[in-house]
């Protein structure tokens, strides 16, 4: 996503903060936070929002406004006409217009890039408490990730579907399902998280091995054409970068 588009995205949201949990504006949130010129330019735009809130709130419409527009509209009033979506016909087919409309955004792929998935997992690693695995799907896929010889750019077969209903912690990022596990290599832990390919299919499609910096942590993120994995660590780049 590019500022652009987050910028075209964030203009509807709401100045109250109604729309925070909404997955349409989650992609342009976090562009927001990591794009120091975008926030800024969001900040003032949500204070201009509220301005304007709070000015049209203290206008006080004149008494009997209501019923002399209701009178004049009464004065006023045209023919009767049948309109076109009295009809069955016209109707339903703006219904089905309506449905493809909504199936389509829901099923719209996902734009996302290595970055800011990978800001998404230091984030959350930096911030969030994570618990051990449950379940036996999570904990193979731990002692999977555990193993000292094992690379984890090395195929990973692993079931998503199983993973999220038996143990592994989801979390969410512009508006799909991540899963996340914890793991220790040489004294020093990791968290690895795992999303689907087709989720983010214009993500996968183009991804090798990267890695992004931020403060306090690291993270790597790579796809094997099925799933999408990232593994953040405070123990640093080259720490994980020894285990890819």
């Amino acid at each position: 996503m590019t500022n652009e588009e987050a910028k075209f995205v964030l203009h509807a949201y709401r100045p109250n903060g109604a729309d925070a949990g909404d997955a349409t504006f989650c992609a342009a949130l976090e562009q927001a936070k990591q794009d120091p010129a975008l926030e800024k330019w969001f900040s003032a735009q949500q204070a201009f929002d509220r301005a304007m809130c709070a000015k049209l709130s203290g206008v006080t419409p004149p008494d009997h406004l209501r019923a002399s527009i209701l009178a004049g509209a009464k004065v006023s009033e045209p023919p009767a006409v049948r309109s076109w979506w009295h009809s069955s016909v016209p109707m339903a087919l703006a219904a089905s217009i309506a449905l493809l409309l909504a199936v389509g955004i829901a099923f719209w792929p996902t734009n996302a890039s290595a970055e800011q998935i990978a800001a998404f997992a230091i984030k959350d690693t930096l911030t969030q408490s994570h618990e051990g695995a449950e379940g036996p799907e999570a904990l193979e896929l731990q002692a999977m990730l555990t193993r000292a010889d094992r690379r984890l750019s090395a195929p990973m077969p692993l079931d998503f579907a199983a993973l999220q209903k038996n143990g592994c912690r989801t979390v969410r990022f512009a508006g799909r399902d991540l899963l996340e596990v914890c793991f220790k290599r040489d004294g020093k832990w990791f968290h690895c998280y795992v999303a689907r390919a087709a989720d983010f299919p214009l993500l996968a499609k183009k991804l090798t091995p990267s890695f992004t910096e931020r403060p306090g942590a690291s993270a790597a993120a790579w796809s094997d054409g099925e799933h999408i994995f990232v593994v953040a660590s405070k123990a640093g780049r080259d720490a994980i970068q020894r285990l890819i």
